[in-house]
């Protein structure tokens, strides 16, 4: 009897060692969607430690972004786009394989190739604008924080 109890003691025993390291894994890895957003482009720039008439103008340069975006589109595209926003809203931000996320808004509009160039461009005139009210300092930290990105995405995941 005494043998019985024990066998089942150890086995309960070694059957909650094995389950601990799953468990404490399945939690580090489940993240909420504001877990996950913290780490998007917001938080790129919130590690720079922006003061707060950065943060300003950070804003309003994201604004004028998007209405310049959205001023290229057709009406049909914008409500195209206000679908997807719609359809986004209140999911957690999901990876596809090879770490690309599924369509996101513009991806799926069939944009023109002047419509593309434009994009491009203002795009491109958004991350002058960013660096330009960046110090030298915050702006060698974002150069880093877009190298170490690029080799985080090259690395399998484990």
């Amino acid at each position: 009897m005494k043998l019985k109890n024990f066998s089942l003691i150890a086995t309960a025993i070694a059957l909650s060692l094995t389950a601990v390291p799953f468990a404490v894994n399945a939690q580090i890895n489940a993240q909420t969607p504001t877990q996950v957003k913290q780490v998007g482009k917001k938080g790129r720039f919130e590690r720079l430690g922006l003061s707060e008439q950065q943060k300003t103008q950070m804003q309003e340069i994201r604004r004028n972004t998007r209405a310049q975006m959205e001023a290229i589109l057709t009406p049909e595209q914008k409500q195209q786009l206000q679908a997807a926003k719609q359809a986004r809203q209140g999911q957690p931000r999901q990876q596809t394989g090879q770490g690309q996320r599924p369509n996101k808004g513009f991806a799926s509009l069939n944009l023109t190739e002047e419509q593309k160039t434009k994009m491009r461009e203002i795009k491109e005139s958004q991350k002058n604008q960013i660096e330009a009210i960046l110090t030298p300092e915050q702006r060698q930290q974002l150069q880093q924080f877009q190298e170490n990105r690029g080799s985080r995405r090259q690395q399998p995941n484990s």
